[in-house]
């Protein structure tokens, strides 16, 4: 009965505890599974998001937007692409259409940028560059309208004398004469403050202004005695001012 016995004995225990592990083993596949399920709809959802990319119209211009694509801010024309593959398929005053892997949506204008004042409180405005490199916006001088043209190599903002009478400035009386060098040599010129110079939502107070004798400069310069009282900087074929205040 002893042989017996220690002979039956180990059959019952292999059996019991293949049994066991048997079961061991499909708790173990079976939480596997879940696992790996778990994973790949975690992976999937980080998958999405880190393809995920975050637009912002944040200019119009004619025939061009400028966009905010993940921090880069790009001008874009109609029919071109900018970062991050994005294609402006059309734009109005409103916004733009965009499309963004083959999928098209229109885009307001984020208050975010342009001529909205950003988190910060002070005023910013973005301004493209021209087909001639040049940079121009309309504004206004102690109110009255103006188109400007950016030069950073201008002291002060300057014009001739015709937009200077057109403006009403009493530059003859109250500026202080002085000669300034031209591209046709030295010409009489007159310096004096304008009370309000004004370019989108930024505004300068008491700015110098030179008026020059003639018919040049063509275009009034937005120079550096108002450029020297914002920030400004340019980046894409853009130049963005903000006022310091």
């Amino acid at each position: 009965m002893d042989g017996i016995s220690t002979c039956v004995a180990p059959e019952r225990f292999i059996f019991d505890s293949g049994h066991v592990l048997e079961k061991s083993k499909a708790r173990t596949r079976g939480s596997l599974r879940v696992f790996r399920m778990a994973f790949s709809v975690l992976l999937a959802l980080f998958s999405v998001n880190a393809l995920a990319i975050q637009v912002q119209v944040v200019g119009l211009f004619p025939g061009a937007v400028v966009l905010n694509v993940d921090g880069q801010r790009k001008l874009v024309r109609v029919g071109q692409s900018g970062p991050g593959g994005v294609t402006v398929v059309n734009a109005d005053n409103r916004g733009a259409l965009l499309r963004i892997d083959d999928r098209e949506r229109f885009y307001e204008l984020s208050r975010d940028y342009g001529q909205a004042a950003p988190a910060t409180g002070r005023e910013r405005l973005s301004i493209a560059r021209s087909a001639g490199g040049h940079y121009r916006q309309a504004g206004s001088i102690n109110g009255r309208s103006v188109q400007f043209l950016v030069d950073t190599g201008a002291t002060s903002v300057a014009m001739n004398e015709i937009q200077g009478q057109r403006l009403g400035l009493d530059y003859r009386r109250k500026g202080q004469p002085l000669l300034v060098a031209t591209a046709s040599g030295k010409v009489k010129a007159w310096k004096l403050q304008a009370n309000s110079v004004k370019i989108g939502g930024i505004e300068v107070l008491g700015v110098d202004t030179v008026v020059i004798e003639g018919t040049a400069p063509d275009e009034i310069l937005l120079g550096m005695s108002f450029l020297s009282q914002v920030r400004w900087g340019e980046e894409n074929g853009m130049l963005t001012l903000e006022a310091k205040f």
